[in-house]
């Protein structure tokens, strides 16, 4: 169903999707909130802020603060719900957004279990209504990168991968409901989540899996340290991440049969969403050279060693495509099955912390 084009009662160019935010907490004022009222086809009509506070009214005049979910669903105008809140509501929150017939985005991680994932996916689809899930790391300047040296065939045939996002917080913000112990709660589906979704798009699925999972600040309650190797034949893509990292190495490392890519840093767009820089400026996704990946491979006999420009990323291109789906013109670029997938993912890394064992998958399903 939903590789399908979507029909939309809003398919008229001038008359915009109106949304509503679940949530005004960090993304939704540093991602959602920026990139929806930046698109010319979106209006943010509603913003759901449980304290009673008004930050988003404060923010962007016009909008309606609200105190509950109800007062979003009952609204007919309304058309899509993003669901931005902690990953153990998502589903009961999405649920009752698609029962209402919004269509829905769920910020990443989709759901805390694959079968939660698995029936929002079948109200979806017997609705006939868009569900996506923001994994906006898919939109990163550095992982289209990626992606094009593979296409390229630039590292011949990829033996390893590695993939790490690490952060230095040895502090523990208690007020923060990501360090309680609560369902969808650690790094595994806070950061884990993105690296997951970005080797399944390079790689596909994996014949088996092995994780190892801790907690490595004092007084941590959740994981907030995983290494998790996928195994495909002959590759192995190794996942890290650990919040007491204070100098980064590389974010990626690829190693193939005709040579390697390295890349230092991160995409900008958050920070620059951070500074208040808008979707639209003139440099908005790029990267300067010192931060481009060093690629070095053979070329007829020739050894080549260069920097490789990042492709400039767009967390708007994710936006855009879901106007362009309402509209019947396009099909999803995330589809709820493939962040089901993560979720799946996890779930065995889960499995193999608990049992220190390495987990074999069923390629069969995701063939």
């Amino acid at each position: 169903m939903q590789n399908r084009k979507h029909t939309h009662n809003t398919s008229a160019k001038n008359i915009p999707v109106r949304v509503a935010l679940a949530a005004f907490g960090m993304s939704g004022r540093v991602f959602h909130a920026p990139l929806i009222t930046s698109h010319p086809d979106f209006e943010l009509t509603k913003v759901l802020e449980r304290s009673g506070s008004r930050h988003a009214m404060d923010a962007y005049p016009g909008v309606e603060s609200v105190g509950s979910l109800g007062d979003v669903l009952s609204d007919p105008a309304i058309d899509l719900v993003v669901i931005n809140t902690p990953e153990h509501t998502h589903y009961d929150m999405a649920k009752k957004a698609l029962e209402t017939g919004k269509h829905v985005v769920v910020e990443k991680a989709f759901t805390v279990t694959s079968r939660e994932a698995r029936h929002l996916i079948a109200v979806a689809a017997k609705r006939r209504l868009v569900l996506s899930v923001f994994q906006n790391s898919r939109f990163h300047g550095d992982f289209r990168t990626i992606r094009q040296i593979l296409k390229d065939k630039l590292l011949g045939r990829v033996v390893e991968c590695e993939i790490h996002y690490d952060r230095y917080r040895p502090g523990i913000q208690a007020s923060s409901w990501k360090e309680k112990s609560l369902p969808g709660t650690g790094t595994l589906y806070n950061l884990g989540v993105h690296m997951i979704d970005q080797a399944l798009v390079l790689f596909g699925w994996p014949q088996a899996l092995f994780c190892d999972l801790g907690i490595q600040r004092s007084r941590g309650k959740v994981p907030d340290y995983f290494e998790l190797t996928l195994y495909y034949e002959g590759l192995r893509v190794i996942l890290k991440s650990s919040y007491l990292v204070k100098t980064p190495g590389p974010r990626y490392i690829l190693h193939g049969t005709k040579g390697s890519f390295v890349k230092y840093g991160t995409d900008p767009q958050e920070a620059m969403l951070k500074a208040g820089v808008r979707p639209g400026a003139s440099d908005w996704g790029s990267e300067p050279k010192e931060c481009w990946g060093q690629l070095e491979t053979e070329i007829e006999g020739m050894t080549s060693k260069r920097k490789v420009a990042t492709i400039r990323g767009s967390y708007m291109d994710y936006y855009d495509n879901i106007r362009k789906v309402l509209r019947g013109k396009a099909t999803l670029l995330v589809r709820p099955e493939e962040a089901m997938r993560n979720i799946e993912i996890i779930e065995a890394a889960l499995k193999s912390n608990r049992t220190r064992r390495v987990v074999q998958l069923d390629k069969v399903r995701h063939d």
